[in-house]
């Protein structure tokens, strides 16, 4: 459901036509992510054989998702602040700031409070992904969404002729 609501505030802003981009902070180790991020210079390590853009710049005008922020390590999140305090980033290798305009949206099924109290993640971070916040509580919590969100998952899965939801199959699912 994060993904769907991160698409609908996109949808609904003045950045709609714009690219949008969900970065998975779970799915890279830190260098490979700080790569994925912020793009790498050619040489800037042995594999690094061409300029790679990173998914700040593709996402440029547009909005980043950045699903599992709680998991980053502390490295990528103090270049993360940068980006979101001056708008600016170095590709790995890079000698030149690059500037971009991303509206940051930021999702974590951990307690960014704790971490910030254990130290694991930055207060001043927080703080600057913390302007709205949105408290999703847990779908047990809330079973008048389920005949929507089937609703919808019927709808995608109609490539495979999946006509819907019998009644009981509904029940059960409530």
């Amino acid at each position: 459901t994060t993904l769907f609501r991160s698409q609908a505030i996109h949808r609904k802003s003045p950045r709609c036509r714009a690219p949008f981009v969900v970065i998975d902070c779970t799915a890279l180790q830190e260098t490979l992510l700080e790569s994925e991020l912020f793009g790498h210079e050619q040489g800037a390590y042995t594999s690094a054989t061409n300029l790679k853009y990173g998914l700040f710049e593709v996402a440029h005008s547009g909005v980043v998702l950045l699903d599992e922020i709680g998991e980053l390590c502390p490295t990528i999140q103090s270049k993360l602040l940068r980006v979101l305090e001056t708008g600016t980033f170095r590709r790995v290798g890079g000698t030149r700031d690059i500037h971009v305009d991303v509206r940051v949206l930021a999702a974590t099924n951990r307690n960014l409070d704790q971490l910030v109290a254990e130290g694991t993640f930055r207060e001043d971070l927080f703080y600057r992904l913390n302007v709205v916040s949105i408290q999703v509580p847990p779908l047990r919590s809330r079973p008048q969404d389920i005949p929507r969100l089937v609703c919808h998952f019927v709808a995608h899965a109609a490539e495979q002729e999946v006509q819907g939801v019998s009644d009981k199959a509904m029940a059960l699912l409530m």
